[in-house]
């Protein structure tokens, strides 16, 4: 396993091997005789930096990251971080749900990090690569430090997720939107019960997600849904478009915003065995679907976005707005330019 390959320039970024992000010398790794993490092994690590810059071409209107996991035992076929792994020599198919990295001072880093000088108080935006509410974060709790450290800064930060488990810091984050803007998306891409099962099998339910939703909703934290992916010929159909949009409405939800279904390498292998095992009548129209590459054709995705914006207003939402949260209150004057973190790989 080459921990020496995490470079603060690696990624599929790297121009220079700097310094590693952890040493061989500082990983344990360890395995639990439990029902939810029989299979699964974890890599417990001390990270030198939290902070991840997204790459200047990437989609995504943020620049920040931080991940406290690497690998996910959500173990959704179509994820595009399953490349990530083979930057450790993993395995990107089971070896990406299985094996997983925990960064175990993720808190008290980025906490140190956060009161830097040399930090200007950005938005930060997590689960935009792994899920930072997967299974593993039942045990190693993360994600309470690092809210509450972006609580204490009052710094601005955002979650994308399809765990369950975010509802155990509730309070953290209603504390937390008192004092910085805070922004919360849910990932449902469809609501059929029998292509869950396949395709995401270490979720909760699409039906469990809306709950979240709802949840928060309540609580006076506005949620929106990533409806993604939508997968072609799977779960496209109008009719599974506006049975997902109208579950998404009624969760109180503010805004629906569909992605259509990538295929970047890594993912695109594993993806196409899963389908060549469970829609092997589908492969030749997926070859030639994604045949100039990862993403579908532009006339496909904007098809779809029309059809999923139609149903929203139908049913009283709308997409989500551009722009990035606003910081509460003004950084302090910084002394030099903001701190040079990792690269990481962006969400489209």
């Amino acid at each position: 396993m080459r921990w020496e390959n995490l470079t603060a320039e690696s990624g599929g970024h790297s121009r220079a091997a700097d310094a590693a992000l952890f040493g061989a010398d500082a990983v344990v790794s360890r395995t639990f005789d439990t029902p939810e993490f029989r299979g699964i092994t974890f890599h417990e690590v001390r990270a030198r930096s939290i902070i991840n810059r997204v790459p200047g071409a990437s989609r995504m209107p943020f620049e920040w990251t931080v991940n406290p996991y690497r690998g996910c035992s959500h173990a959704c076929v179509y994820c595009f971080a399953r490349k990530t792994h083979s930057y450790l020599d993993l395995d990107t198919g089971l070896g990406f749900d299985s094996q997983i990295v925990v960064k175990v001072n993720a808190p008290d880093l980025l906490r140190r990090q956060l009161g830097s000088r040399r930090w200007l108080g950005d938005h930060i935006a997590m689960g935009t690569n792994v899920d930072c509410y997967q299974r593993a974060e039942g045990r190693y709790r993360l994600m309470p430090g690092i809210i509450g450290a972006l609580r204490d800064h009052a710094n601005p930060f955002s979650i994308l997720t399809k765990g369950t488990l975010i509802l155990r810091d509730l309070d953290l984050l209603v504390q937390a939107s008192e004092v910085t803007d805070v922004g919360i998306s849910v990932s449902v891409g469809f609501t059929d019960p029998a292509l869950w099962r396949t395709v995401e099998p270490g979720t909760p339910s699409p039906e469990r997600r809306l709950d979240v939703v709802r949840t928060l909703t309540e609580h006076g934290i506005g949620v929106g849904v990533l409806m993604a992916p939508v997968i072609p010929f799977l779960s496209d159909h109008p009719a599974q478009l506006r049975a997902t949009v109208r579950a998404i409405a009624a969760s109180g939800a503010t805004s629906v915003t569909p992605l259509v279904l990538h295929l970047r390498p890594g993912a695109r292998e594993w993806f196409m065995a899963w389908l060549g095992q469970h829609h092997p009548h589908l492969v030749r129209r997926y070859e030639r679907l994604y045949a100039e590459g990862s993403y579908a054709p532009k006339w496909y995705q904007r098809r779809i976005t029309r059809q999923v914006h139609d149903l929203a207003q139908e049913y009283g939402i709308g997409p989500a707005r551009a722009g990035m949260p606003r910081r509460v209150s003004e950084p302090a004057e910084a002394a030099g330019s903001p701190v040079s973190e990792p690269t990481q790989l962006s969400l489209i």
